[in-house]
């Protein structure tokens, strides 16, 4: 109910108000990599290069917490401390948004991509085919 509630006081109007806001977007998408995704890398070595990209992947999806930093119900807490304008809250759930719907999706495509001899954990298919 929380998200559905928030989906809803999504402000679209204040991300596409200017360009600039709509270039941020990516930019914010390629911190929540940076900095949620970057630490995969300590264990690259011990569970391979695909993998740790995949794990990478799949750690920096990032909407809860955005959603709940920017606003809780009515009340717009970043923009109440002064800390966010709407537009910023805008771009950084667009952000998230798009990590929850990209960044898997890619984690599954470096699954399925794997090398017939590679070693990994098997993927079952999207789609189950009627008996």
């Amino acid at each position: 109910v929380f998200f559905v509630a928030s989906g809803v006081q999504f402000d679209l109007d204040a991300l596409f108000a200017s360009a600039s806001t709509v270039a941020r977007v990516p930019l914010f998408l390629a911190a929540l990599l940076l900095g949620r995704g970057l630490p995969a890398l300590l264990y690259r070595s011990t569970v391979g290069s695909r993998q740790a990209g995949v794990a990478a992947l799949l750690q920096a999806t990032s909407l809860p917490f955005i959603v709940a930093a920017s606003m809780i119900g009515d009340r717009k807490i970043g923009m109440e401390l002064g800390l966010l304008d709407a537009a910023t809250g805008a771009g950084l759930i667009a952000a998230g948004l798009l990590s929850v719907l990209v960044f898997p999706l890619a984690a599954l495509t470096l699954l399925r991509g794997r090398g017939a001899g590679e070693p990994g954990v098997a993927v079952p298919p999207l789609a189950v085919e009627p008996k």
